[in-house]
């Protein structure tokens, strides 16, 4: 058996334009189909109906028959904790998912799981990796498509047409007397920008403007395939972003590492021709709304216990207060040991909590060039003390404690292990302080894409030699080694990494990998054993587990790992293939143990799994007398 691929890893109320005339108050929106179509990485100017710089027909026609919000505010600026909190209504620190590649808390309760219990088919289609189903927002989805192309090794996106087929294929097989929920995710304008030739754009953000072009077709074709399938009337359609992209503003390039609003401000709007009357308004609603005002419209009972609020009021022209909007990001802290941030916009005013905190005045400085914080300690105060209450109570784990034999064996490696999800200790760096050791490591990073691994080596250990806990440069070095076929190079600092932080599943998941490479079986089986419980949804690494049980010599559990790896993606022909294999080393050993019965059992099941493996088992001295 082999080692398998690598899977990559609000503010007091503001005045409002466009008033609309007051809906009929008992009109209901019951037992209307739903299309939520969110998309990554998309900032409101990049859409024609809110800036007028960038081409967009189809999403400026959706936005003009509905009600629309150009400036939202997304309470993460990542992929998985944005979604996670749209569906959900919560807070990242509530649900758990505070970064990609971390769970959803268990006990969170869905928007999808809540439809479905009022008779709604669910289906997601999503295309880009941090919303593997793995990661839990499949919860309540009846049909969860997040099947992405494989580029070298590494999942890719799906590209936004290809999105659109997929979603409407499972419409034209869907009934239409059955009401549906139906989550569209467009992974495009993520970086790198790539359009196609016929929506390249000129200009400085040309590439990015021509990814948005691309996805506003797709969303046209989306559209004109529901008018053809009958399933347009009576829709209710949410589309948003999850976050914003920076594009070079604050000195960042993408998105994760601030919370500025070129990243955590996104367009939103609520569509449906009979049941919401077309509006504008600029207040500062937040994603965490979505869920409830869904909900209500749909004339569902209102969520329990969530921090998001009903957008109802608004959507039928009454004037409404949001609360303040929460921003965060863990990414400074996780991904490279700084102080995580956070921010709270109230009243046309932003508090960035951070070493040096910083204060705007949105309405002069929508920008956010001028830092008034020193200037305002008063106003600093206020703010803060509304931050901490909408950040008071305790947070949701992401994922399951350290179990003893795993603190065990880190012990005995000579790690003090601390508490998974331990708050950040202080007087960390303060991320804006640390740009230009992100810039090499951005470079080094580039390196190592464009396969200059011994140059990428390079740069991410002159981070070490300033920064040793450096978590980034620790875990692309590991890579950069492993790229030029010396693993066993990147073992000390992946095992330095999980020592900081213990509950880092890709650590986790290159050490496991590292260390089955490069022999050590062993150390290899207990690596495996943490990413299968951090990441219990990850077919790969069950079946790497069990590749590395059987060259211990423990057979039975090797089959059990293969089982629930084949459980988990059972069309994987690699996974299938690996656990018919090992069931056969598993009858071998159950027949010199006089198992006969159990060695049956074992080679039966790899038989009907795999028939070309018959050959071989015929042929086997002991085991071809065992399959007809």
């Amino acid at each position: 058996m082999r080692i398998l691929r690598r899977l990559p890893i609000p503010g007091l109320l503001l005045m409002l334009s466009g008033w609309v005339s007051p809906a009929d108050e008992t009109e209901s929106i019951s037992r209307a189909n739903v299309l939520l179509i969110t998309v990554d990485t998309l900032r409101p100017d990049a859409l024609g109906w809110v800036a007028g710089l960038n081409e967009t027909p189809a999403l400026d026609q959706l936005a003009g028959e509905g009600f629309r919000f150009p400036a939202a505010v997304s309470p993460a600026p990542l992929t998985l904790p944005a979604h996670a909190s749209i569906l959900t209504g919560l807070e990242p620190r509530r649900h758990g998912a505070r970064d990609n590649g971390q769970l959803l808390g268990g006990g969170v309760i869905t928007l999808a799981e809540v439809l479905a219990e009022h008779g709604y088919t669910t289906a997601a289609v999503v295309s880009g990796f941090p919303l593997d189903a793995m990661f839990g927002l499949d919860r309540g989805f009846s049909n969860y498509d997040d099947a992405l192309p494989l580029v070298r090794g590494t999942w890719g996106d799906r590209p936004a047409r290809a999105v659109t087929e997929a979603a409407l294929d499972w419409l034209g097989d869907l009934g239409t007397d059955t009401p549906f929920f139906l989550w569209v995710h467009y992974y495009d304008p993520h970086d790198p920008y790539d359009p196609p030739a016929e929506f390249r754009r000129s200009g400085p953000r040309g590439a990015y403007h021509g990814e948005v072009a691309a996805l506003d077709a797709a969303v046209a074709e989306l559209r004109r395939g529901l008018t053809r399938l009958g399933r347009a009337r009576n829709l209710l359609t949410v589309f948003c972003a999850d976050h914003g992209e920076a594009l070079g503003e604050h000195d960042e390039e993408t998105h994760g590492f601030f919370v500025y609003d070129s990243t955590i401000l996104v367009p939103l709007v609520f569509h449906g021709p009979t049941l919401i009357r077309p509006g504008r308004s600029i207040l500062p609603v937040r994603l965490i709304d979505v869920a409830p005002t869904v909900v209500e419209l749909l004339g569902i009972p209102p969520l329990a216990g969530i921090d998001g609020t009903s957008l109802t009021p608004t959507l039928r022209g009454r004037r409404q207060k949001v609360p303040p909007a929460l921003a965060e990001t863990l990414q400074p802290w996780l991904g490279y040991g700084w102080a995580p941030l956070a921010a709270v916009r109230t009243g046309g005013w932003k508090l960035v909590d951070a070493p040096r905190p910083e204060l705007f005045d949105l309405r002069r400085d929508p920008g956010e060039v001028e830092n008034l914080a020193a200037g305002q300690p008063d106003r600093v105060s206020e703010l803060r003390r509304s931050l901490d209450g909408l950040r008071a109570g305790e947070a949701v784990a992401a994922g399951p404690e350290i179990d003893p034999s795993t603190l065990d064996a880190l012990r005995a490696l000579g790690y003090a292990v601390s508490a998974v999800g331990a708050a950040p200790p202080p007087d960390l760096a303060d991320p804006k302080h640390r740009l230009p050791t992100k810039h090499r490591l951005d470079a080094a990073e580039r390196s190592l894409t464009t396969g200059d691994a011994g140059t990428a080596l390079m740069g991410f250990r002159a981070v070490l030699e300033s920064e040793p806990e450096n978590r980034y440069a620790l875990l692309r070095s590991a890579a950069a080694s492993d790229a030029l076929g010396r693993p066993a190079d990147g073992i000390p600092p992946l095992e330095r990494l999980v020592m900081l932080d213990p509950s880092h599943a890709e650590a986790w998941y290159r050490l496991a990998e590292a260390r089955s490479r490069t022999g050590r079986t062993v150390a290899a089986v207990a690596a495996w054993r943490e990413v299968v419980r951090l990441q219990p949804r990850r077919a790969v690494a069950w079946s790497n587990l069990g590749a590395m049980l059987i060259e211990s010599g423990r057979p039975d559990a090797a089959v059990d790992a293969l089982s629930e790896a084949v459980r988990l993606d059972p069309a994987d022909p690699e996974l299938v293939r690996n656990l018919c294999e090992v069931r056969l080393g598993a009858a071998r050993a159950a027949f010199a143990a006089d198992r006969a019965e159990a060695a049956l059992t074992l080679v039966a099941a790899a038989a009907a799994a795999c028939p070309d493996l018959r050959p071989q088992i015929a042929a086997d001295p002991h085991l071809g007398n065992l399959v007809p």
